[in-house]
């Protein structure tokens, strides 16, 4: 049976980029101006708050895991931030992959692990588009347990290292993903999997995306009628049907046109169209170029 969840994250390549050790105390805030990139964060000790721009505050505390898949403008301070006229806080490095916030003759009030990581994908930002914009998760120990396990190996320069690293990355993001609650709050490609009527759908859309598929068709793969079907799944998931159905085939068409040596119109073909130009013209309004225009630049 094809794995929604597993064909998403591989397709991902995560990749890791930087991790390190942060301990603080006092009152502090770090801003950060991301560019777009995932950025992950375990709290070992302690509490602080988590701020993302056009969401309210996010109180953290021991144990609590934080994944930005997209992380662009965000701040983390102490549970009790400082006034809104303070200076921002900058963190001391210690040494490589260790940093300090705060008056170094003062025990730690607040520990973390903080990971930023990149994915290889060329096609990374349609299918991050389907993942929740933020996913915050209480007392999960696996994943402590992979996140000591990548700051771990950032660290080491043992043999088949980067290797080593895109496993525990991979493994990282589907256990939050797996791991993190279904509500409103969350939508994506995650709330759909767990709606069993909605997760029928997806799985088919993943096993045969070159299906001509209509939302008529999938409201009866979900046993739900057409208008129920596509209200439900924009709701969990985020975006309409079609929109789901698209993403995920200009998706694979980006992994296709990347180093397989295909022709356009054998990607065309694998990915629903039924001709060459079709394709084009679907994959230029898109993506913002012609396929081969891509296809070539891959090359380079």
């Amino acid at each position: 049976m094809i794995d929604p969840l597993a064909e998403i994250v591989s397709l991902l390549q995560p990749q890791a980029a930087f991790s390190k050790r942060a301990r603080a105390n006092g009152r502090w805030r770090v801003n950060r101006s991301e560019t777009g990139q995932p950025f992950y964060c375990l709290v070992l000790a302690g509490r602080s708050q988590l701020k993302m721009k056009g969401h309210e505050p996010i109180s953290l505390e021991q144990g609590d895991f934080v994944l930005i898949p997209a992380a662009w403008e965000f701040c983390m301070s102490s549970a009790e931030p400082p006034d809104d006229d303070a200076p921002e806080t900058l963190p001391e490095m210690l040494s490589p992959g260790e940093f300090w916030i705060g008056d170094q003759q003062q025990p730690a009030e607040v520990q973390t692990l903080i990971g930023y990581c990149q994915f290889g994908a060329p096609d990374a930002g349609l299918i991050v588009s389907l993942l929740p914009q933020f996913i915050h998760i209480r007392g999960e120990s696996r994943l402590t347990t992979l996140v000591q396990l990548v700051m771990d190996e950032c660290r080491a320069q043992r043999p088949a290292r980067h290797v080593v690293l895109e496993r525990l990355l991979e493994l990282l993001l589907i256990e939050a993903l797996r791991s993190m609650p279904i509500c409103d709050a969350y939508p994506g490609v995650m709330s759909g999997l767990a709606d069993e009527r909605l997760a029928a759908a997806i799985r088919d859309i993943h096993a045969n995306p070159a299906h001509p598929w209509t939302v008529a068709q999938l409201a009866k793969v979900s046993a739900l009628s057409r208008s129920a079907f596509f209200v439900r799944f924009r709701a969990a998931v985020g975006v309409a049907p079609m929109v789901y159905l698209l993403t995920w085939r200009m998706a694979l068409a980006k992994n296709l046109l990347r180093g397989k040596n295909m022709a356009v119109a054998d990607v065309a073909e694998r990915v629903g169209y039924r001709s060459a130009s079709a394709f084009s013209v679907a994959f230029t309004r898109y993506v913002g170029q012609p396929p081969a225009w891509f296809a070539a630049q891959q090359e380079i």
